[in-house]
């Protein structure tokens, strides 16, 4: 299905977890020249789009080559370059899909540089977290127990009860984990 140039330009801002101001801002263009192209009210010349693209950044080769979701379709694949990063820092977290509002499940692909922590306050919130660890050393924290965690070692709780996490090891810790209702 060809998708307009809007409607790329959208997927591709949403999943970057970008707002219109900040691509914007980024592209060195009015935050009413991004929300004219996404509603079709406009079409950019090439040149105008390139410098659009520059801030995401993307190239025009690649804006044209991406695959869209049919409409009203739901997405069921996300490649590795498409998952969406909502972590800061040091702590990388890439979350598969963009619109949470609709899910029950939260799948995150994790990267904790060397002595980085999700924080000196203990996390609590609604719901279940799971996760494995893929690459690395993780002491988790949930509650009164405590272990540190390698490849392969898991872990799964109820969210509400306090926890944290944090890499004790000198090499980033890779943790594919999932949580239920999204929490970040």
């Amino acid at each position: 299905m060809d998708a307009s140039v809007g409607a790329r330009l959208r997927m591709v801002r949403e999943r970057q977890n970008l707002s219109q101001r900040e691509l914007a801002r980024r592209a060195g263009v009015t935050n009413a020249t991004i929300s004219l192209i996404e509603s079709d009210r406009t079409n950019p010349s090439v040149g105008s789009l390139k410098r659009v693209l520059d801030g995401i950044p993307m190239g025009l080769a690649e804006f044209f080559a991406l695959e869209m979701p049919e409409e009203g379709a739901e997405r069921v694949f996300f490649p590795a370059a498409e998952l969406v990063e909502i972590g800061r820092g040091k702590i990388s977290y890439r979350q598969v899909g963009t619109d949470m509002t609709r899910r029950a499940l939260q799948i995150l692909h994790e990267r904790y540089a060397p002595g980085t922590d999700s924080g000196k306050v203990l996390l609590s919130h609604e719901g279940e977290e799971g996760g494995v660890i893929i690459s690395g050393r993780m002491e988790v924290t949930v509650g009164e127990q405590r272990r540190i965690l390698g490849p392969g070692d898991a872990y799964l709780f109820d969210s509400r009860i306090p926890h944290r996490f944090r890499n004790v090891g000198d090499e980033d810790c890779v943790v594919v984990s999932a949580c239920t209702p999204p929490s970040l």
